[in-house]
């Protein structure tokens, strides 16, 4: 079944399985490889991307349910630079083996988008269930933070 797909910007027509995940999609017919295959329940959050402006597990949607534009951790920032919150991550080395990383960040960047100015409290529910197994949480937590502080021009 041909699909219409929107990726960073860019529109592809496919023709796959309106059941094939939204992962394989982007991984291994489009070859953005950000998003990371982790448990394949949608439960680590490794393979977070956002489906129009929200934060979704791509490895738990079928193409057939994609119901906007996708943007990976490849088109976060634009095309040629990082975003506020790629650029917190680097400067408080948030990422140790780096692997849950694109998730986090994207999971991150929804919070952001909905609450410019969270508490400790928001951005650990709103990080619930994005899984680091190198606990790199406090990190994650202060880029969060300074990243915010950043987007609000503070």
């Amino acid at each position: 079944m041909p699909f219409r797909l929107t990726v960073n910007g860019t529109t592809e027509e496919l023709d796959l399985p309106a059941e094939i995940p939204l992962l394989w999609v982007l991984r291994d017919v489009l070859g953005l490889t950000g998003a990371k295959y982790g448990c394949g329940i949608a439960a680590c959050g490794s393979c977070t991307v956002h489906v129009n402006g929200r934060a979704v597990r791509a490895c738990g949607m079928p193409l057939g349910e994609v119901d906007g534009p996708v943007t990976t951790i490849e088109g976060l920032g634009g095309p040629g630079r990082l975003a506020p919150l790629q650029e917190a991550w680097i400067a408080h080395q948030a990422a140790q083996c780096g692997y849950c990383q694109p998730g986090q960040i994207m999971q991150a960047a929804a919070l952001l988008a909905d609450n410019p100015d969270p508490s400790d409290a928001d951005i650990d529910a709103a990080m619930d269930g994005v899984l680091c197994r190198c606990g790199a949480y406090s990190r994650i937590r202060a880029a969060i933070r300074d990243a915010a502080g950043a987007m609000r021009g503070g």
